[in-house]
């Protein structure tokens, strides 16, 4: 929890649009990412856990960001997003990937829900995720369509900002 959401999530997600919180769980991310989406944004919450998904919900609600969240279960291979196709300016997911059996299958279903020129940002903690398995997904997000320029080490996570092509 050492990090600042608001300084990560700020360059991505501007006023009005719609983005994807990718193992949303409680909502660390998720309830930034509604405040900068602002009250004509969306913030689409996805996670395999009901509990979690009812602590956010409860979390949104305290905060008056309810109306700004949507959530959706998904399942350990698959995010279960087929009707957001071309519907998400963002997508976020941190320290998730790991956990999905198929990551290649969830980086082209959350391809296919990107508008064109969408951003997805992936973080994992090096502690968990190995650098070769780190490069394992980035060879995965390249295969489903997503361009990137590097990935980079920050802190003890591995990052990369990955854009659907236009």
């Amino acid at each position: 929890m050492l990090q600042d959401p608001e300084k990560i999530l700020k360059p991505y997600v501007k006023e009005g649009m719609t983005v994807l919180d990718i193992g949303s769980a409680m909502g660390f991310f998720s309830l930034p990412m509604a405040e900068l989406a602002g009250e004509k944004g969306k913030v689409i919450c996805v996670d395999l856990q009901e509990k979690m998904i009812a602590s956010l919900i409860k979390r949104a609600k305290k905060k008056g960001l309810a109306e700004r969240i949507e959530t959706l279960l998904c399942s350990v291979s698959s995010l279960l997003i087929d009707g957001l196709k071309d519907k998400i300016d963002f997508a976020l997911a941190s320290a998730v990937l790991h956990e999905m059996r198929d990551d290649k299958r969830v980086l082209t279903e959350v391809y296919c829900a990107l508008k064109p020129g969408g951003i997805l940002l992936i973080t994992e903690p090096a502690g968990h995720v190995s650098e070769e398995a780190f490069k394992k997904t980035l060879a995965a997000a390249k295969e489903a369509g997503f361009s990137y320029e590097q990935y980079r080490t920050i802190g003890k996570s591995f990052e990369v900002e990955l854009r659907k092509n236009k």
